[in-house]
């Protein structure tokens, strides 16, 4: 049985060198070798998810991504030979105006031309896995090392106050030599997608558990009824989200090729819902001092907004609405 230990590896980070080095640091450290989701760990994955996240939101975008990047690269197969200690980045988000073209080569090598967006530690990976489109319109993934010509890691893209650690930048691609992962349309199409979708929401939940924490820190050797109240209505939000993600990956586990959308997405709404109101309720539980004075909390208040915003907000329960209304009968996910 595999038994993270990140909590001494967290305890030796020091964060004020940048996430970066603290990405590496839990690579070197092993932190990074976790079971991949749907293999009947699920749940084990997403608590050193988790762990990190209460650590540092930022850091977790990164240690997300480059864990993420090894599950795809296993799923998939096709991963390019790496050197030991490789920091790996997962960029494939697809706005409109921004758009990666693969010219394939010989022998499944292709050329990436163009401009990627949000490419969260790009600065700092060493290999990332990108999503592009052949000549024929189809989606592909590709695995590329970033130390070569034709790869061009700009400052351009983002100013974000939250989650600045992340550095999730445009990164230009000028022919660069890749590896294609897969077949077109596997990135989407494979169980590992809603798998990892939902392991973002375990990251999620672990930014508002940090702060439960600190909250849970500041109660102060006196009852304090109103700050009982925010702590009570924390103990409410975190131990219903709690429930609904171990829930999540006990179906993940029993059901590893099957379409987890609607459990990754009912998973992630919830958990969007809890952290909003652990924020609310945390805010008016400590009052200004943690906010002004404590650096990991004031920064993990200011992060955590923007993470959330990975969110799709009413679009993405528009989508949950639609898969629960296609059902003849009311859901069974509805009744005891």
């Amino acid at each position: 049985m595999f038994e993270p230990a990140p909590d001494d590896a967290l305890r030796q980070l020091q964060l004020r060198h940048g996430c970066d080095l603290a990405l590496k640091h839990l690579v070197d450290a092993g932190i990074d070798v976790l079971p991949r989701p749907g293999a009947g760990q699920t749940l084990t994955r997403w608590r050193v998810l988790a762990e990190v996240a209460a650590h540092d939101l930022s850091l977790v975008k990164l240690f997300e991504g480059h864990t993420d990047a090894l599950a795809i690269l296993a799923e998939l197969g096709g991963a390019p030979d790496t050197p030991a200690g490789a920091c790996w980045g997962t960029w494939c988000a697809e706005p409109p105006d921004a758009r990666v073209v693969l010219d394939a080569e010989e022998g499944g090598r292709v050329r990436l031309t163009g401009t990627k967006a949000w490419c969260s530690g790009a600065a700092s990976v060493t290999h990332a896995v990108v999503s592009g489109w052949n000549a024929e319109g189809q989606p592909c993934l590709a695995a590329v090392a970033m130390d070569q010509p034709g790869v061009r890691v700009t400052g351009e893209g983002w100013h974000a106050v939250g989650m600045a650690g992340s550095a999730s930048v445009d990164v230009r691609f000028d022919n660069a030599t890749a590896v294609q992962i897969g077949r077109p349309g596997d990135y989407v199409s494979r169980a590992g997608f809603w798998q990892g979708g939902a392991g973002i929401a375990a990251c999620w939940f672990g930014g508002a558990l940090g702060l439960a924490r600190t909250v849970h820190q500041c109660r102060g050797p006196k009852p304090d009824p109103h700050r009982l109240a925010h702590i009570g209505a924390i103990e409410v939000a975190l131990s219903g989200a709690a429930a609904l993600l171990r829930e999540a990956a006990e179906w993940i586990d029993s059901h590893p090729e099957e379409n987890a959308q609607r459990i990754a997405m009912r998973a992630r709404l919830a958990i969007e819902q809890a952290a909003h109101q652990v924020m609310h309720h945390a805010g008016r539980a400590v009052g200004a001092g943690p906010m002004c004075r404590d650096p990991r909390f004031a920064r993990a208040m200011a992060d955590l907004p923007v993470f959330l915003r990975q969110s799709h907000a009413e679009r993405d329960l528009a989508a949950l609405g639609q898969l629960a209304a296609a059902e003849t009968e009311a859901p069974s996910s509805w009744t005891l």
